[in-house]
């Protein structure tokens, strides 16, 4: 057995800004990184699992809707923080300065441009 080991921040140094690299499978879904200076991801969904969202470097807020209705919940995630996403609830990122995010998504993601995609329908991945 040969075990691999990523360096997120090594990847991320090396792709376009706003390049999801894949780094792993796992389980139905996979790994990743990406960097980008600023700007707010769409909206995404994960129906079968949840999300891990690690902020390896810079400034990141985390918008949730709630899968039952509601208000979003906004998370704010500096160098180092990690935030799990639940299954089913819609999220995007607001990137508050030039970040470096590694993402473990294990089953499939849905997205959204809706300005309230829980009244919407997705766009599947």
């Amino acid at each position: 057995m040969k075990l691999k080991v990523f360096d997120p921040s090594r990847v991320a140094r090396s792709a376009v800004e706003m390049e999801f690299v894949p780094l792993c499978d796992f389980d139905d879904g996979g790994g990743g990184v990406f960097w980008s200076a600023e700007g707010t991801s769409p909206w995404e969904m994960h129906p079968d699992c949840d999300e891990l969202l690690h902020v390896v470097e810079g400034r990141i807020d985390v918008e949730v809707l709630p899968s039952e209705g509601g208000a979003a919940v906004v998370a704010s995630l500096e160098s180092g923080a990690f935030l799990v996403v639940p299954r089913g609830c819609w999220h995007r990122q607001h990137l508050l300065q030039k970040s470096t995010e590694f993402y473990l998504t294990p089953g499939r993601t849905l997205h959204s441009q809706e300005e309230d995609p829980r009244l919407g329908r997705p766009e599947s991945d």
